[in-house]
């Protein structure tokens, strides 16, 4: 495996077991709900920007009565296990998914109904970049719905952001609510709104790490190795104060294009 993959299939696993199969971020189903809340998928086509392993296209389709998901991601083992679920789902005709290069989406104008992303943009640096190709992929009226991992201002982080940022060695890209809310505006996409999911993630992070370093510890070892384990308590212990203190805020995040 590349020493480039961030996502191998260690961490895949691990993020499986900890947040639901198929799902590389936290809430399963229930958040995804919360972030398409409002939004009518009945015969769209839809954009799924850094698809993982397939699970959320799978539900649009299934549950949300998506025509069609275009699933992208930019690393090989989640485009790989992606592509097997939509196939044992039995959807691989409504479901595809391609790997992509980081830069500008590869379809033509007015492509799609729904741009969505759960927890990926993180990893795109050029906000602005990223606002204007979701804006110019889709049609008129359509929707962008995403979350992501935000950062309070955009400015140096904290010692402590600092320190937690390393330790996940994820290439985060994080912006601030801010900067997002204009970009979002600049590429010309209206009614933006931006909704703090800190609170929630808060509880939720302190019980992950409950669960890690807990009485259960010897059964997640037993599954994910000891040392892998110990890292990502490591890092739960560094993230969950700077998601406390509001320096590391996960937001929802949302625009139309006009027409």
């Amino acid at each position: 495996m590349s020493e480039d993959i961030l996502y191998d299939q260690s961490h895949i696993g691990f993020l499986e077991d900890l947040w639901g199969e198929g799902f590389l971020s936290p809430g399963g189903q229930d958040e995804v709900a919360r972030v398409l809340d409002g939004v009518d998928l009945t015969g769209a086509k839809v954009l799924d920007i850094g698809c993982g392993s397939g699970a959320i296209a799978v539900l649009m389709v299934r549950a949300y009565g998506a025509a069609h998901v275009t699933g992208i991601d930019v690393e090989d083992p989640v485009c790989a296990a992606a592509r097997a679920r939509a196939t044992a789902a039995g959807l691989a005709g409504q479901i595809t998914i391609n790997k992509v290069t980081p830069g500008p989406f590869p379809y033509p104008d007015q492509s799609f109904d729904v741009v969505f992303s759960k927890d990926s943009i993180i990893h795109i640096p050029d906000k602005e970049a990223l606002a204007a190709e979701v804006f110019r992929v889709l049609k008129s009226g359509g929707v962008f719905a995403a979350s992501d991992w935000l950062r309070a201002h955009d400015g140096a982080p904290s010692p402590e952001m600092a320190h937690y940022i390393a330790l996940e060695a994820l290439d985060f890209a994080m912006a601030s609510p801010a900067r997002y809310r204009a970009a979002l505006a600049a590429a010309g996409l209206a009614d933006v709104a931006l909704v703090d999911r800190s609170p929630w993630y808060a509880e939720v992070a302190a019980a992950e790490l409950r669960e890690l370093s807990g009485p259960r510890r010897a059964e997640w070892e037993a599954r994910h190795g000891a040392e892998f384990i110990a890292h990502q308590i490591e890092t739960w212990t560094a993230m969950v104060p700077v998601v406390q203190s509001g320096e590391h805020c996960p937001h929802h995040i949302r625009g139309r294009k006009p027409g």
